[in-house]
């Protein structure tokens, strides 16, 4: 893992094509982040990124119903 230090309006690049800037930075705890990425590189908060692998999981083992009715596998 690399840890960045970077102050408001600051920014840092991953590869080509991934911009990130630090738009704002409210009571010392929580950061806003603009992201700039191509359209076909999804951006999503880690909290959606695990639910749509959950439910890509579940839809591939054929437990689709089960997991929209919130029945665990």
């Amino acid at each position: 893992m690399m840890v960045i230090r970077r102050k408001c309006g600051q920014a840092f690049h991953i590869g080509d094509d991934i911009h990130i800037t630090v738009q704002e930075i409210q009571h010392g705890t929580h950061v806003r982040f603009g992201i700039e990425a191509p359209v076909e590189i999804p951006v999503h908060r880690l909290e959606i990124y695990e639910r749509i692998q959950e439910e890509n999981r579940a839809s591939s083992s054929g437990d689709s119903l089960k997991w929209l009715n919130g029945v665990p596998s």
